[in-house]
């Protein structure tokens, strides 16, 4: 399958090895405040604070990684991220620690948290790729 124009599969190691740390970084960020906001307060105000938190999270860390590297374009990155936090979620959180699917039927937990990942990590390379174009030229 082709890649969208302007857009590759990273082709090495290293750069699927930066991908998925940057992905994970936004990962435990948001499990972190989880767990901090668990603790601290209410399921409902913890998923909350989770829920605006992410957005936040992901942003900064796509800032990061478009500055610094860019190895695939917004698209590409929002679903590697997507892809990589559903996996953690589904294998690390409910089926180690929770031992259980019921966080899947939270759509403030979830579900908002998923679209808001990609749609922050999305956005923030669309951003930082038209301001490097407009730069360049």
């Amino acid at each position: 399958m082709p890649s969208p124009p302007g857009c590759f599969m990273p082709n090495r190691l290293r750069q699927w090895l930066i991908i998925t740390s940057f992905a994970l970084l936004g990962w435990v960020l948001c499990a972190a405040t989880m767990g901090i906001g668990m603790a601290a307060a209410s399921l409902d105000t913890a998923l909350i604070f989770h829920t605006v938190a992410t957005p936040v999270f992901f942003a900064t860390i796509s800032t990061i990684y478009f500055n610094r590297y860019a190895y695939t374009c917004p698209l590409m990155t929002a679903v590697s991220f997507l892809v990589i936090v559903v996996l953690m979620d589904v294998f690390v959180v409910a089926m180690l620690i929770q031992r259980s699917f019921e966080m899947f039927s939270s759509f403030l937990g979830t579900w908002l948290p998923f679209v808001l990942i990609f749609g922050s990590t999305y956005l923030t390379g669309v951003i930082v790729r038209s301001g490097a174009g407009r730069a360049r030229t």
